[in-house]
């Protein structure tokens, strides 16, 4: 056992940035600005969407619901983070703090599948793009969307239920932003052991996205250096450029968080990089994915031209 004061937690103390006091004045309002941009930017994607009949492909479907994931994602992070910065509140009760680690877990690896199955998207229509109608059809589209939110809520049940199993008898100071994993497993009165097996199979799971993306854009490479045209090698670069992009942002600094628990990396570094993945993905998606898109930037501008400009005519 890693403790032997058994006396039990009922609460626990996000230190945040508690480090730097002079700073949290400025960093609450960075970060109300940045949360309010990423619910806005969201909110206008899943809006243009829904709108625009065009829309109505899977590409875009995909971009939808990973919309609303990011969104749903920081609005489970951000406001308790706010009021920390702001408030001497920084208490969160066992269940709030039970709740927020399994609706980060929730929203975390339903992205993750949700950009696998984007992966695949992009695969069958560069790679079969003449049979890409059946590969991707209605049918398969809505299994991936139940998959990806299935897979999410499974893999946030088990392990959120997994940890909480393990007993907390002090201390209860969660040095990080938030009751994510690693953060927590360290306060836990258990052997390493089962601290590690406790996310190693769960984080395992949520690798094998990363594979199917990994796996589908090999073949995507593959394909694109065989076409003829190098406008077609363009184009099909600059549909796999925003996904990527957001793969790139997301996967890379989760991992550095997820999979090295134990590393040799400082608190704080560690609150920067969870900051990346639960601040800046779902702050610069938005960005990604409109600025880079023509189509996206059409329906943009034709949304804005009937609900704005002709009110003012």
């Amino acid at each position: 056992m890693k403790r032997q004061n058994q006396s039990t937690v009922v609460e626990f103390i996000l230190l945040g940035f508690s480090n730097f006091p002079e700073l949290q004045e400025q960093l609450f309002g960075v970060f109300l600005v940045i949360y309010l941009v990423t619910v806005m930017g969201n909110v206008i994607i899943i809006a243009i969407i829904s709108l625009d009949q065009s829309l109505h492909i899977p590409m875009y479907l995909f971009l939808q619901n990973l919309s609303v994931v990011e969104v749903s994602f920081s609005a489970v992070i951000m406001p308790k983070m706010l009021v920390v910065l702001s408030t001497e509140k920084t208490m969160i009760s066992f269940v709030g703090c039970f709740a927020q680690m399994y609706f980060i877990l929730l929203f975390g690896g339903t992205e993750c599948f949700l950009l696998g199955a984007m992966a695949y998207d992009r695969f069958a229509a560069i790679c079969h793009p003449l049979s890409y109608p059946m590969i991707m059809n209605k049918s398969v589209f809505m299994n991936l969307i139940l998959f990806s939110w299935i897979s999410g809520i499974m893999v946030a049940t088990v392990q959120t239920t997994w940890v909480f199993s393990f007993p907390f008898c002090g201390p209860n100071e969660i040095n990080h932003l938030s009751c994510e994993t690693p953060a927590v497993l360290e306060l836990a009165c258990a052997d390493i052991f089962f601290e590690i097996y406790a996310f190693t199979g769960t984080m395992l799971i949520v690798m094998v996205p990363f594979l199917l993306i990994l796996l589908s854009y090999i073949r995507v490479l593959f394909s694109i250096l065989k076409m003829p045209s190098t406008s077609g090698r363009q184009k099909a670069f600059s549909t796999c450029a925003s996904h990527l992009t957001s793969v790139t942002l997301f996967y890379g600094t989760a991992n550095m968080t997820y999979l090295q628990p134990k590393s040799g990396y400082s608190p704080e570094t560690k609150k920067l990089m969870s900051l990346a993945y639960s601040l800046l993905t779902p702050l610069l998606n938005p960005l990604i994915y409109s600025l880079r898109n023509s189509e996206m930037k059409r329906a943009l501008v034709k949304l804005w031209q009937r609900n704005v400009v002709l009110h003012t005519v």
